[in-house]
C-alpha cells in the first residue's frame, strides 16, 4: 500500500516544526483535509482508506502542534484546536478544503467552520457529535475504560473503541489493526505522548459539557458518517446533527462502530467521491 511508505513533509507554523503528508496533489479541485482521532497520529489512518482516497483526491494529513512529530503543545480546548488547523491550512497555501474530521477531529471540523465559515467547501462528519452532545462528557471514562480491557486482553484499545465487542467486531478490528501495524519503522510518525493524550481527553471533556449546540452555523454541504452502534460517541448524536444541519446527508453502516469507514473502506470511498462532486 502506497500509504505506508509515505514519509512525513514539514513546514513552519507559529515558529513551530509541524508535520503532515500530501498525497494525490491536482487530482481533485479542492485538497480534502483529514483531521484524525483522539491520542492518534497520521500513522492511525487506515492505510487502505487512504490508499483508495488518493486514487481520486488530493488528500492533506497533519499532526497538529504536540502531536506525533509536530512541535508545540496540544491546545486546552476544540476550538484552541481548530485556530491551530486553519493557521496550518493557510501556510501550506490554501484558501478552499474539504474536510474530514473522524470523532475529535469531527469536533474540530465543526468549530473550523463557525471560525472560518468560507474556508471548507464540502464538510465530513464521522463517528462524532456536536458540542454538548450525548455522550461526549464521558470520552474520558469510557476511553479508560476500554484501555483497561484491551490491557487485560493485551490488545490494542482501538479492538474495544472502534469495533464490536462480538466475534465479527473481533474479525474488523484485527484486518484493520493489522494494516496499520505494517508500517516499518523508515516511515513511521512520531509516537503520541502521554501529556497530549489528556489534554485532549481534557478539551473533548470541557467541550462536551459546554451549552449543547444548535448547528445553525454549519452552512457548507455535509456528510454525516457513523456505526449503528457507535460505544465511544453515541450514534444519536450523529441523528442529531443530521436534523440541524440544513444541506446534510446520512449515512449509517449496519454491524459497525467508531470505526465504520475502516470497515466500509470501499463503499465509504464511492459515496464520499460521489459527495464531494456533487451527486
Amino acid at each position: 500500500m502506497a500509504y505506508l511508505e509515505t514519509k512525513n513533509q514539514y513546514l513552519t507554523v507559529q515558529e513551530k516544526n509541524i508535520a503532515y503528508r500530501e498525497i494525490g496533489k491536482g487530482k481533485s479541485d479542492y485538497p480534502l483535509v483529514m483531521l484524525v482521532h483522539l491520542a492518534a497520529t497520521m500513522d492511525h489512518w487506515d492505510p487502505k482508506l487512504i490508499d483508495l482516497l488518493t486514487q481520486t483526491q488530493h488528500v492533506i494529513l497533519l499532526d497538529l502542534p504536540g502531536v506525533g512529530a509536530s512541535d508545540g503543545k496540544v491546545a486546552g480546548t476544540i476550538p484552541e484546536m481548530a485556530e491551530q488547523m486553519i493557521d496550518i491550512i493557510k501556510a501550506l497555501g490554501y484558501s478552499k478544503i474539504n474536510l474530514l474530521g473522524l470523532s475529535m477531529g469531527g469536533m474540530i471540523a465543526q468549530e473550523v467552520v463557525r471560525l472560518t465559515p468560507t474556508l471548507v467547501n464540502r464538510l465530513i462528519l464521522v463517528g462524532t457529535g456536536h458540542r454538548g452532545g450525548l455522550g461526549i462528557d464521558q470520552v474520558t471514562a469510557k476511553t479508560f475504560r476500554y484501555m483497561a480491557r484491551a490491557a487485560l486482553h493485551r490488545v490494542d484499545p482501538k479492538r474495544y473503541i472502534f469495533y464490536g465487542h462480538d466475534d465479527n467486531g473481533r474479525a474488523e478490528a484485527d484486518k484493520v489493526l493489522s494494516r496499520l501495524a505494517s508500517r516499518k519503522k523508515a516511515y513511521a510518525d512520531k509516537e503520541m505522548a502521554v501529556p497530549s493524550f489528556l489534554r485532549q481527553l481534557k478539551a473533548i471533556k470541557t467541550w462536551g459539557k459546554a451549552p449543547e449546540d444548535d448547528l445553525q452555523f454549519m452552512t457548507p454541504p455535509t456528510l454525516i458518517v457513523n456505526g449503528d452502534k457507535d460505544m465511544m460517541v453515541p450514534t444519536e448524536n450523529s441523528y442529531i446533527m443530521h436534523d440541524r444541519i440544513i444541506n446534510s446527508q446520512l449515512i449509517i453502516y449496519p454491524h459497525a462502530g467508531h470505526g465504520s469507514i475502516f470497515q466500509y473502506a470501499e463503499d465509504f470511498t464511492s459515496k464520499l467521491n460521489a459527495f464531494l462532486i456533487g451527486e
